[in-house]
């Protein structure tokens, strides 16, 4: 088992892995480019100029900080144990989303590229991509399956509205893994002018690490924030788990402590059954999308086709450094049912004003359902990671049929 002081120093190496996952593995056409995106990244983030646009964009569009709220009606749920959320939900765009868009358009931009594409599942990272491609003049593409266009219409409109063009995916099971083929099908074919914002922590090497490390400013605000407000660190760390990246950006800051970090997948309709996206606590290890991870497959080595209230978690793999973080037993990763992450959305917008997005739901879901493994005097951090304003018809068409049984 790896040293705890050396997860944030050493991973990825220096062949994009996470130990023995990561990697990259994509065509030919596609290794320069990559190769180009990394030097890149290592030559251009760390300069003062590219911190500075970086820093003034998050502060004066994006938003941030974002606060952390003391939710203490939602406290009384949990045995009494005191519950925080990071609000990355009052975030421009409505979702973390847009920490990671900015800092990838600065780079397209000192890349000279001038065309973005982008895939989406819940709308959020679609809708953040074409904010910011709107707000430098750049052409955009995002590309979502025929299912997440009818299931997050609001989204859907939005990204028109700002100029992308939104190409509907309707070939496997038309959400999010059909959208990300897409995607890179696009990316092969117009490698020299084209440059893609990947929205979560997958896919070939640098991208995981690069959407990390736009992330991690959800656990730098959040540690300091809770010591502030609580004179120590927080005793779990919770938060929803698809592709990862608002749970990677939440966790990194804390990997080399002792609070203990909690990633929430989708469980769907039950782990008995197919119809869930758990691909942690379900799948197998395979190629997906240009990285080694898990993912949920058939005996065949098939990707399965997934289910989950949740648009944004409706995805069959995960980033490599969840898989990675879950082999060293440093994250230890859970699931919550729609049923559970439908019944959270109710409590927190009842009691605490707040309509989460069905993502981050599912962390509020597994809070509630494990809520007696909770004593009063813990301290408990939930990274709320977007809001529900996109969910709304679905979690009204859903209340509807359980009201009619």
């Amino acid at each position: 088992m790896i040293n705890k002081n050396q997860f944030k120093e050493k991973w990825p190496d220096n062949r994009g892995y996470f130990g023995a996952f990561g990697g990259r593995f994509v065509p030919e056409t596609l290794m320069p480019s990559l190769y180009d995106l990394e030097e890149a990244y290592h030559n251009i983030v760390k300069t003062k100029d590219f911190q500075d646009s970086l820093q003034h964009l998050l502060i004066s569009y994006a938003g941030r900080p974002t606060p952390l709220f003391k939710a203490e009606r939602l406290s009384r749920h949990i045995n009494d144990a005191t519950v925080y959320l990071k609000r990355e939900d009052l975030l421009h765009t409505g979702a973390h989303k847009i920490n990671n868009t900015i800092g990838q358009i600065l780079l397209a931009r000192h890349m000279g590229k001038r065309r973005i594409i982008a895939e989406t599942g819940a709308g959020q990272h679609g809708v953040a991509t074409a904010t910011v491609a709107a707000l430098f003049g750049m052409q955009c593409v995002v590309y979502m399956g025929a299912v997440d266009i009818a299931r997050q219409e609001p989204n859907v409109k939005r990204m028109q509205l700002l100029g992308a063009e939104v190409r509907p995916v309707t070939s496997g099971s038309q959400t999010l893994k059909d959208a990300t083929n897409e995607a890179i099908r696009d990316w092969v074919a117009n490698v020299n002018n084209t440059f893609y914002i990947i929205g979560s922590v997958v896919g070939p090497h640098p991208y995981p690490m690069i959407v990390r490390d736009f992330q991690r400013i959800i656990g730098i605000e959040a540690k300091k924030q809770f010591i502030d407000y609580e004179g120590s660190l927080p005793d779990y760390i919770i938060a929803c788990v698809g592709g990862g990246s608002n749970a990677v950006g939440i966790f990194y800051e804390f990997l080399n402590d002792t609070v203990k970090l909690i990633g929430v997948e989708a469980a769907g309709e039950g782990l008995s059954g197919r119809k869930h996206a758990a691909t942690i606590s379900k799948g197998r290890y395979g190629i997906l999308h240009g990285a080694m991870m898990k993912l949920l497959q058939s005996k065949e080595g098939q990707v399965m086709e997934t289910h989950s209230i949740s648009a944004g978690l409706d995805y069959p793999g995960v980033g490599p450094e969840h898989v990675f973080l879950a082999e060293e037993h440093r994250v230890d990763y859970q699931s919550a049912t729609d049923r559970q992450a439908l019944k959270a959305f109710k409590v927190l917008t009842e009691e605490e004003g707040i309509i989460p997005a069905l993502e981050s739901a599912h962390a509020l879901g597994y809070l509630l359902a494990q809520k007696h493994s909770f004593r009063s005097d813990d301290k408990i951090l939930i990274n709320l990671s977007g809001r529900g304003d996109k969910d709304l018809a679905t979690v009204l068409d859903l209340l509807h049929e359980q009201n009619k049984k």
